[in-house]
């Protein structure tokens, strides 16, 4: 593990369920290094990635450190040979996010990005019904993800300065996701946007803001729908709250991950709410069931299917859904587009 933070923690107890041998972290500094093995228990810590990398039982690396410096660990990783687990955004520049899909590539890594949320049983058991044909053509996408904990202009974090977390926050960090849920549930793609983006503080602990707090865009797919997407850091009472509705010629259907367990199916007539229930479900939802309905699922299961399915690539297995880098490189060109748009008032192609 490279970081030893919160996103480190969420990792390292999803690689501890997927069976994973803890052997190795480091962090910003060897005492911090030393902190996060003893806290999050791995077997030793190392100084710096390059003691780290000089680790032969370490078969496996995930990069969890600021957005800034992935790309280039990233690519000591895989110059190392190692295979690679990176935090989203993959880079902080397209062309960066280019280069690391070409090095995953050339080196034969398993190089994947946790987009978790195609991890939530009835996230698959949509993308099957879309899948299926069943729908119809869809018509319109509606998405908002919705947080709260940047609302205050107290309210601080390494994410704000663009110089560690990138050019864009609020979109870059949470919006890939909902335009990765898009794609991967509808099968369908983004070719057209046209986007806003506001701030509602231009400074945060007195310090200047130059990432937005919330984006909104409209936008076309190649299937010919029509939408728009909401995201914000700043909704009070909101705390991950990722909500997609899609509608087709013959149904809708509606996520929303602050009730994971159900997803809505919209009809003209007899719409109803489809339960978490694997003997109700396609087989790739319900493999993801690892609990009998009733029990609920959540984020921490999502992250653990995830690394379960990336170290089963790397055994030689084809998990259906993973997430791979290029994965990662097309939400950096769709967040590029945002920030274009944006700034030009014009639409953006894809």
């Amino acid at each position: 593990m490279v970081g030893g933070g919160f996103m480190a923690r969420v990792h390292s107890r999803a690689a501890r369920s997927a069976g994973a041998r803890l052997v190795s972290v480091t962090s910003s500094s060897p005492e911090r290094s030393a902190a996060a093995a003893a806290e999050l228990g791995f077997e030793r810590s190392a100084a710096s990635l390059a003691e780290l990398l000089d680790d032969e039982a370490v078969e496996v690396v995930h990069v969890c450190t600021p957005n800034a410096l992935h790309a280039e660990q990233v690519e000591a990783v895989l110059a190392s040979g190692r295979h690679v687990v990176c935090e989203k955004p993959l880079a902080t520049r397209v062309a960066d996010a280019e280069a690391l899909v070409t090095a995953a590539t050339a080196a034969g890594a398993v190089a994947t990005i946790p987009f978790v949320y195609r991890f939530y049983p009835l996230v698959r058991e949509a993308r099957a019904r879309f899948a299926a044909g069943g729908s119809g053509r869809i018509s319109t996408v509606v998405g908002s993800y919705l947080q709260d904990w940047l609302l205050t202009a107290e309210d601080d974090n390494w994410r704000v300065d663009a110089a560690a977390g990138g050019a864009s926050r609020a979109f870059g960090d949470i919006g890939s996701h909902l335009v990765d849920l898009l794609e991967f549930v509808t099968g369908d793609r983004i070719v057209a946007l046209s986007a806003s983006t506001s701030r509602l503080y231009d400074e945060r602990g007195g310090t200047p803001v130059q990432t937005e707090d919330a984006v909104a865009l409209t936008l076309r797919t190649a299937g010919g729908a029509i939408g728009s997407l909401v995201v914000s850091q700043v909704a009070p009472g909101r705390k991950n709250r990722l909500q997609l509705e899609v509608a087709a010629a013959e149904q809708s259907l509606c996520l929303d991950t602050e009730q994971p367990e159900t997803v809505w199916l919209g009809r003209r007539s007899g719409s109803l709410l489809l339960p978490r229930d694997a003997d109700q479900l396609s087989s790739d939802a319900a493999r993801l069931c690892t609990v009998p309905a009733g029990h609920p699922m959540g984020y921490q299961d999502a992250f653990d299917a995830f690394a379960a399915d990336t170290y089963a690539a790397v055994r030689g297995d084809v998990p259906e859904g993973l997430p791979r880098f290029e994965d990662g490189l097309r939400a950096g060109r769709i967040t590029q587009a945002v920030l274009d748009s944006a700034a030009t008032g014009s639409w953006v192609q894809l």
